[in-house]
C-alpha cells in the first residue's frame, strides 16, 4: 500500500510486480558496481534487494535474464539523467564548454561504472553484446540530442555529432583507465587537458563564446 494525498491506497498486482522488478534491477546495478560482473550472482542480488530467492526467480529465472533486463534499466536511467541535465544547460554563453562539462557529468557515478562492467563482460558474451548494441545507440543519441539543444538550428549537425562522439570516446577511455588509478582527481585533470584539444577541434564547427 502507498499513501496518496493523505489516503492509503492499495497497489495493484501490476504495480507491486513493477516495483519488485525495479527493486531487483536496482540491486543488480548495485552489485555490478560493488562486485563486478563476475561477482554478481542471483543469490547476491536477492540479498541486496532484500527479497527471497523465490521472489527473485519468479521475476527473473537466471542471471542472464536479470542482466539483460538491467541493460534496459541502465539505458533508461542514463537517458533520463541526460534529459534532466538538458534543463540545466540551456541559454549558456559558451556552448562548447557547457557541452564538455555536460559529457563529464553524464559519465559520473554508479550508472557508468555498471555500464562499463557490462561492456567488458560483453567482449566474451555474444548475447550480452547483442543487447548492449541495441540500447547503446539510444543512450548516445540522447546525449547528442541534449547537446544539440545548445545550438539549435546550427547547420553543421553532422560535424557536431562527430565532435561529440570523439569527445565521448576520449572521456570513456580516460574514465576506464582511472579505475586502476590511486589518484581520484587525475581523471578530471586528464579530461581538462583533453578539453583544450577538443575545443580546438570544435572551433571550426561549433559556435564559440564571444
Amino acid at each position: 500500500m502507498v499513501e496518496v494525498d493523505g489516503r492509503v491506497v492499495r497497489r495493484t498486482q501490476a504495480e507491486r510486480s513493477a516495483a519488485m522488478r525495479t527493486r531487483l534491477l536496482d540491486a543488480t546495478v548495485e552489485s555490478l558496481v560493488a562486485h563486478g560482473y563476475a561477482g554478481t550472482t542471483t543469490p547476491r542480488i536477492a540479498e541486496i534487494a532484500g527479497v527471497t530467492r523465490g521472489a527473485q526467480i519468479h521475476h527473473f529465472r537466471s542471471k542472464e535474464d536479470l542482466v539483460v533486463a538491467a541493460i534496459e534499466h541502465l539505458a533508461q536511467q542514463r537517458t533520463q539523467a541526460a534529459i534532466r541535465e538538458l534543463g540545466q544547460v540551456q541559454s549558456i554563453p559558451d556552448p562548447v564548454a557547457t557541452a564538455l562539462d555536460f559529457l563529464w557529468e553524464a559519465h559520473q557515478g554508479p550508472m557508468f561504472i555498471a555500464t562499463v562492467e557490462l561492456w567488458v563482460a560483453a567482449r566474451t558474451d555474444r548475447v550480452l553484446a547483442q543487447h548492449i548494441e541495441r540500447v547503446e545507440p539510444v543512450v548516445n543519441g540522447t546525449l547528442i540530442a541534449a547537446i544539440a539543444q545548445l545550438m539549435p538550428g546550427h547547420p553543421a549537425q553532422k560535424e557536431i555529432r562527430n565532435v561529440v562522439y570523439t569527445a565521448m570516446d576520449a572521456l570513456r577511455g580516460i574514465l576506464v583507465s582511472s579505475f586502476i588509478d590511486d589518484d581520484p582527481k587525475r581523471a578530471r585533470r586528464r579530461w581538462d587537458r583533453a578539453c583544450v584539444h577538443l575545443r580546438q577541434v570544435a572551433a571550426g564547427v561549433l559556435p564559440q563564446a564571444d
